[in-house]
């Protein structure tokens, strides 16, 4: 398949969407096809490059400190690309796709669409994240203005898949993980000098208002082990400050910065636990990361995530917001070393079943499943003419 991959920003491995894309991409063209890329950024192979919208300072900071830019419908640039494809995929609902949609109706090329922008990634910027009426709104305004004209849907948990179809989504929902690397499996390494006899923590996210890293270090400060947790905040984004203030009270200063692949491989490596705090989540593809690796995890149970899917006992799981109950769950597995260690081993076997290369083979399905249908109804639309000819 010649297939189109449609999202504002590819370049930068800066946030969770175009992580995924990029990893779709490379396991798509490793099983043999012909991937093709409209988004900003530089020149490459098969890419068609728009450029960034243009913004008010105060909104464009808002943006790229979340890791992402807003791209511009190039009209051109899009139906040049489209025009050469066998299918279209949407990561993103914005104005690029909107009009790459527009394009590929026009053109009758098949297209899919990716939810990847759950509405409390917008509100939670906004401090309005818990409005249930406004989150309602914004899955109205996708859903009508977008969404409605998809067949075929990918929402990367059963949990977004359940919102869309409580909004009035219609289409055919392919509820696929975005998966996970091959190189995330079990591994243990000797802890740096500056960890040493220490109790590391890790939590991996953007830093952003509804991933609740605020109730980590709260909930660091208040356990029994304080003294002794190290903790590493594995991100980048607009709450940066905030925290590294919140953190100063922890009797060792955390470690906030972002990580690359590699890094963040060993960092999970000389982990001993993983907290996932975020309020709202549309899979937490870092969670099963984590996990995958060797880490039992301990997570929020929020209504507005799809996170506490992965709890494979109560342990795993403290009440969303509240940091006394996350401190009594991380002071349980720190008392109990032993469950610890066979629960890691559990959890990282868990992990095989998000494998990365089983997961893009379902998104090839979904891919042509659209085509073949685009082709019947061509099909059923040459017998109409036809016959009325």
């Amino acid at each position: 398949m010649k297939i189109l991959l449609v999202i504002d920003q590819f370049d930068a491995d800066n946030n969770g969407t175009t992580m995924t894309a990029r990893r779709l991409a490379d396991t798509l063209v490793k099983h043999g096809h012909e991937v093709f890329v409209v988004s900003t950024g530089k020149p490459a192979p098969n890419k068609f490059v728009v450029r960034e919208i243009y913004m008010l300072p105060m909104a464009r900071r808002i943006i790229h400190s979340q890791g992402m830019v807003i791209a511009h419908a190039d009209r051109e640039v899009l139906r040049q690309a489209i025009g050469q494809v066998d299918v279209v995929h949407f990561v993103m609902p914005f104005y690029l796709s909107a009009a790459g949609l527009e394009i590929a109706r026009e053109l009758n090329v098949p297209c899919t669409a990716a939810f990847h922008v759950q509405p409390e990634n917008i509100t939670y910027t906004l401090h309005m994240g818990r409005s249930r009426w406004i989150n309602k709104g914004i899955y109205y305004f996708f859903r009508e203005f977008f969404y409605n004209y998809f067949s075929h849907i990918h929402c990367p948990s059963e949990f977004i898949a359940r919102q869309l179809r409580e909004n009035g989504y219609t289409a055919r929902l392919h509820v696929i993980s975005n998966g996970v690397d091959s190189d995330f499996v079990y591994r243990k390494l000797p802890k740096p000098k500056e960890y040493e006899g220490k109790f590391v923590i890790l939590m991996i996210g953007r830093l952003s208002n509804e991933k609740r890293q605020d109730v980590l270090i709260r909930a660091v400060n208040q356990s029994a082990y304080r003294e002794k947790i190290q903790l590493i905040l594995a991100g980048q984004g607009p709450k940066y400050k905030a925290l590294k203030k919140l953190g100063r009270q922890l009797k060792n200063p955390p470690v906030i910065r972002f990580f690359s692949h590699e890094e963040l491989l060993d960092v999970i490596a000389v982990s001993d636990l993983y907290v996932h705090a975020a309020d709202a989540e549309i899979e937490a593809i870092s969670c099963i990361e984590a996990f995958s690796g060797g880490l039992v995890p301990v997570i929020a149970n929020s209504p507005k995530s799809a996170t506490p899917q992965f709890a494979l006992c109560d342990e795993s799981l403290f009440e969303a917001g509240n940091s006394r109950d996350l401190a009594t769950r991380i002071d349980y597995w720190i008392t109990h070393e032993q469950r610890r260690r066979k629960m890691e081993i559990v959890y990282s076997e868990h992990g095989k079943q998000y494998s990365l290369d089983a997961c893009v083979r379902q998104m090839e399905d979904m891919f042509e499943t659209a085509i073949e249908e685009k082709r019947q109804e061509q099909r059923v639309l040459v017998r109409e003419e036809r016959a009325n000819g």
